[in-house]
């Protein structure tokens, strides 16, 4: 097995405008320079580094890396209707079944089970790009990890079940078809 073969994935800083749902809202982020330096200081070398094109997470990458690409398929769930909305001002979906929820969408956007499937080709390219290549590092965003994880455990309401902070690492081991296990999740 290449034991260099990780595909780290980095949520974005957190946003320059808080309590509200962004998904493909523009915002920029808020780079906290003692932040950045501590997280820049645990990294390795990578062989790619790639973020999303979103601001908040081309910025991160550039206050993280000397270089990135950007990539178009590597956007945030689309929240439809309820992008920008205040946190208080969201629908009260009641108690639902983790199922359910992940194939609720709101209107005009896309579930995280639709988020899952656009993203899952993606996912498997840059894992096995890491086991040809060594490590791969996407800036990204927090639905984008909790996808990852629920392509690598094989169950996409189980995605929805991990937090994950700004700033933070997801380390995912990948073989030559992808992504196969999870190394560690969230840590900051």
């Amino acid at each position: 097995m290449n034991s260099s073969a990780e595909l780290i994935l980095i949520r974005h800083a957190p946003v320059a405008i808080p309590g509200r749902l962004f998904g493909r809202t523009d915002v920029m982020a808020r780079i906290d320079p003692a932040a950045i330096s501590a997280l820049r200081a645990q990294l390795s070398p990578v062989s790619q580094v790639i973020s999303s094109p979103a601001l908040r997470c081309q910025q991160t990458a550039e206050a993280l890396f000397d270089g990135h690409t950007l990539d178009a398929r590597l956007w945030e769930q689309d929240f439809g209707d309820h992008d920008g909305l205040a946190f208080d001002q969201l629908p009260d979906l009641g108690v639902l079944a983790s199922e359910d929820l992940a194939q609720h969408a709101a209107p005009g956007g896309e579930s995280f089970a639709e988020l899952c499937d656009r993203l899952a080709p993606v996912l498997t390219e840059y894992g096995r790009k890491a086991w040809a290549s060594g490590p791969v590092t996407l800036v990204v965003h927090a639905g984008v990890i909790r996808a990852a994880l629920a392509l690598v455990s094989g169950h996409v309401p189980g995605g929805l079940a991990f937090e994950v902070a700004n700033l933070s690492v997801t380390r995912l081991r990948c073989g030559p078809d992808g992504p196969l296990s999870v190394i560690e999740v969230n840590r900051t």
